[in-house]
């Protein structure tokens, strides 16, 4: 998990390094305030940015993703809205 981190292919230099070395199954990060829940298929890796729930910044949904890791696979993923930004 890190606050900025990009997203498939355009990941930032220092946490594509990252990945090519744990080589993690998830990755989860913000900063952008876009939700993208997305395959990585070049490094076999699921990653997800869950959007933003606070009510500062340009967006105009608050949004977070919920789900459960059960015997190491991701299950019942849900996208929710919280409500409108302002």
């Amino acid at each position: 998990m890190k606050h900025i981190g990009g997203y498939p292919p355009h990941y930032t230099k220092s946490i594509r390094q990252e990945l090519d070395d744990i080589k993690p199954d998830l990755f989860i990060c913000g900063h952008s305030h876009i939700v993208r829940i997305m395959k990585d298929m070049k490094r076999d890796l699921m990653h997800i940015n869950p959007g933003a729930a606070g009510k500062q910044g340009f967006h105009k949904k608050r949004t977070i993703v919920r789900f459960k890791i059960v015997s190491g696979e991701i299950e019942n993923m849900q996208l929710i809205e919280l409500g409108e930004r302002v």
